[in-house]
């Protein structure tokens, strides 16, 4: 490994490394050697910049939760544009790709891992991608959009735990038929956005 190579680099390259051996061979296959070997690196590599192979995962989930807090500022940003069910089906898809599908495998598979990243309420990456949801739903209820009495936190719950089932459900990183998530976003969300009308 060449010298004077800055952190941020050697985390990222590991990072991409973890996620293509958690996309090509799933959660079972990731180890502290998979990673070094797929990122081309010497072995001790990882172990200069994380205590332990369990602290390298929370980290890369942690990373995962940045983008994702990246994406919920977009999705909040969205409300009073195109439809409702257009920025969910949109951002749903956005959310669980292959990777952040993988990467929920994974916290379920690994106590350790659960532990270190459990000073959140619920599982990791569901439970923000929910209250993503929550802060976007009743951004849109504040509009009119949908219901005023809509009971968001259910329906944040239900979208998430939905579609998790639709993309978890494939064939490692593969995606579900846009038509079953748009049916799913319209089920969940056919109530409030009727009863806005009344």
């Amino acid at each position: 490994m060449p010298t004077g190579v800055h952190l941020r680099d050697v985390r990222k390259q590991l990072f991409d490394a973890a996620e293509r051996v958690l996309l090509r061979d799933g959660p079972n296959a990731l180890t502290s050697r998979a990673v070094t070997t797929e990122a081309d690196v010497a072995k001790g590599v990882l172990h200069r910049y994380f205590a332990d192979f369990d602290d390298f995962l929370a980290e890369l989930v942690r990373d995962r939760l940045t983008r994702l807090a990246d994406q919920a500022a977009l999705l909040r940003a969205a409300a009073g544009t195109r439809t409702v069910a257009e920025n969910l089906i949109d951002a749903l898809t956005e959310l669980f790709d292959p990777a952040t599908v993988a990467l929920t495998s994974l916290i379920f598979f690994r106590d350790e891992l659960r532990t270190r990243l459990r000073n959140r309420t619920g599982l990791p990456i569901l439970a923000e991608a929910r209250d993503m949801l929550k802060r976007y739903l009743s951004a849109e209820c504040e509009q009119g959009r949908i219901a005023a009495d809509a009971t968001v936190d259910s329906l944040s719950l239900s979208l998430i735990g939905a579609a998790h089932l639709l993309f978890a459900g494939r064939r490692r990183g593969t995606l579900p038929d846009t038509g079953e998530l748009e049916k799913m976003v319209h089920a969940v969300m056919a109530d409030v956005l009727q009863r806005r009308l009344l």
